[in-house]
This record gives structure tokens, sequence and C-alpha cells, in this order.
């Protein structure tokens, strides 16, 4: 009961606490008034709870103080003691550092699963090989979606074991094209591109490029796919990755998103040839993240900046189609020639 009390003060946000909030807090703990003025006095014995003598006390048997303050540090060494002790029993691959920083809520949520993962690292160790995510996470705490849709990466990372335990993401096959001569390749250039009109554009003039790699991203769904380049592309090499969509709300933000995995870079060449053409008028719905458009905007002059900007900020942009096919394979060809003449 001791432990659930501290638990439950741990959440409250106030230095200061009224006895009618004292009673709120912990009545889930505390069914009787004896019960809880039990409570408040070993808490009070413990330097958790100091009553503010202006206030008194309530008259009754045992007494309580209308009012006190709560002393943090003190309520919280219960916890760090109970983490502190189970540090020393967990396997010694899994740690426990991040919840003294996070706190009760956050360990309690975590703990089953801790616990879990604790019996079969003792079982098993860590593991020698990657498996898909579904098999990992019925392996690890029985539920197959754990680590796929539920909190089983964030809770893996929090306690150091997401890059231990060999886990293959579970996601659609990136789709692309390679040139025919890649594997001779020591440098390899990727282009992503959003739309799949673009995409068939650029596909004939793949061989004529320095471009290992044309791929389709297909909208959002890149941002996940891109996880599995190398499985799919185990070439040696280093890689250069870079993205050409639609100039507005949601091209940009797919961008960034992808740009939060691994480095992706605009391709300019495009955006550039977009921006010289008139742009496009529509009603929008789509949700402005101003983080993304500012990352974006950083990759251009100050009169671009303020131009896509304004078109960002209105019903104006530029779709990928308003280059036609001839422009866009010119485009590339003369990019790639440009790469390579910088390489040579």
């Amino acid at each position: 009961m001791q432990e659930d009390c501290r638990k439950v003060l741990l959440t409250f946000s106030k230095t200061y606490v009224e006895l009618s909030e004292l009673e709120q807090l912990l009545s889930p703990v505390a069914s009787t008034y004896e019960a809880f003025a039990g409570l408040v006095q070993e808490l009070e014995d413990e330097g958790v709870l100091t009553m503010v003598k202006a206030q008194g006390r309530n008259g009754r048997t045992p007494s309580v103080a209308f009012k006190y303050r709560l002393h943090k540090p003190a309520l919280a060494k219960g916890f760090h003691d109970e983490l502190k002790r189970k540090r020393h029993l967990f396997h010694p691959a899994l740690s426990l550092e991040a919840y003294f920083r996070l706190g009760p809520e956050t360990w309690e949520n975590d703990r089953p699963f801790l616990e879990k993962i604790d019996a079969y690292l003792r079982q098993y160790g860590l593991p020698g090989d990657e498996v898909p995510a579904p098999e990992r996470s019925v392996a690890l705490v029985g539920d197959e979606k754990w680590l796929s849709e539920g909190r089983g990466r964030e809770v893996l990372e929090r306690c150091g074991l997401w890059n231990k335990m060999g886990v293959l993401p579970v996601s659609d096959p990136l789709m692309f094209a390679v040139h025919p001569d890649c594997s001779t390749f020591t440098e390899h250039f990727h282009l992503i591109v959003e739309n799949k009109t673009t995409y068939q554009a650029l596909l004939e003039v793949l061989p004529n490029t320095c471009f290992s790699t044309l791929i389709y991203g297909s909208g959002n769904k890149i941002t996940k796919s891109i996880e599995q380049l190398e499985r799919q592309f185990p070439l040696p090499g280093s890689h250069h990755l870079y993205y050409f969509g639609d100039i507005d709300l949601e091209g940009v933000a797919i961008w960034h998103r992808l740009q939060k995995q691994r480095r992706v870079d605009p391709a300019l060449s495009f955006y550039h040839a977009c921006l010289a053409k008139d742009p496009l008028h529509k009603e929008t719905t789509q949700r402005r993240r101003d983080e993304a458009v500012q990352a974006f905007l950083s990759h251009f002059d100050e009169e671009n900046r303020e131009w896509i900007d304004t078109c960002l900020h209105s019903d104006r942009y530029y779709p990928q189609e308003v280059l036609n096919t001839k422009e866009l394979q010119e485009i590339w060809r003369q990019w790639s020639w440009t790469i390579t003449t910088l390489r040579t």
C-alpha cells in the first residue's frame, strides 16, 4: 500500500497539497479514514509530507494537517530503490537507467514487458540472428503486433535493446529500377521520386545516368520501405540519396519524414526547373508542418525561399507533372553529367 501511495503522489504536479486533494488522491489505496491517516503519518515521518503549521490539524484521531508541502525527492527515493533492486536482478543487457529520469508511471507501464524480456534473455541470451518483427515480438512478449503496432520499439529503445534484438522491419518492398552497370560502381546515387508518372518518364534514361537506382516513392510509403534499401541493394560502396516530390505541403512533409531517418537531399535540379514554371492552383486541406517547411526552404536561395513559402501559404503548388517527359529526362542527364564531372 505504501508503494502504491508513493506512485500516486508522484503524479501530483503541485508543491502544496490540501487535505481534500490528499484524500482524493489516496482514496484508491486507503478506503477508511484510519488507513488514510496512517499512511499520511508514515509519509510525515519519512519527510515526504511536511505540515503547513499555519493551517493547523483536523482534530480527529489520528489527526492530519489541513495542508502539506510535498517533497518529491524524498518521495522518489522508494521508487529509485526499487529500480536499483531490479537493475541487479534483471539481465545485464537490459538497462533501466532511462526510468530514473522518466518516473514511476512509465516504469509501471513498461515493467510487465521488461519482465518478459528479462525471462527471454535469461533463457536464450541476445539473439544471433535477424527475424521479422512479428516473430521476434511473439518470442519476447507473446504478442505478434507488439513491435510493429504497439509500444514495443519504444520500450526496447528505452532499455537499450532495440539494436541488439535482430528485428527486421516489416514494410512494403522498396520499388526501384537498377542501372545495368551498377555492380561496377564504387559510389551509388539513388533518385527517389514521389509519383508514378515521374518514375515512368525517367525510367527510360536511367542507363544514361550515373545513378544506380530510380526509386518509386509511392507517396508516404517511402518512409517505411526505404528501410529495405540495403537489404534489396546489397552492393558495396557509399550511398547518396536524393528526393524529388511535389512542391506542396504534403510533398515537403514526406521528404522531411524521410530526411529524419537518413540523409536524403532534395533533388534541386528538378525543383529549380519546376520553379521556373507557373504554379498550379488548388484548394487544399493539407496541414502545414513548420519544421518540415523550414528544413526544406534551407536548401534554396533567398528569392526561391520566399516564393516557395508564399506558395505553401496559399493555394498554389507545383506538382512534379509541371515538367514533361522530355524536360525530366534532359534535366536528369545534365545533372548526372555534372555529378560525373565533379568526381573526375
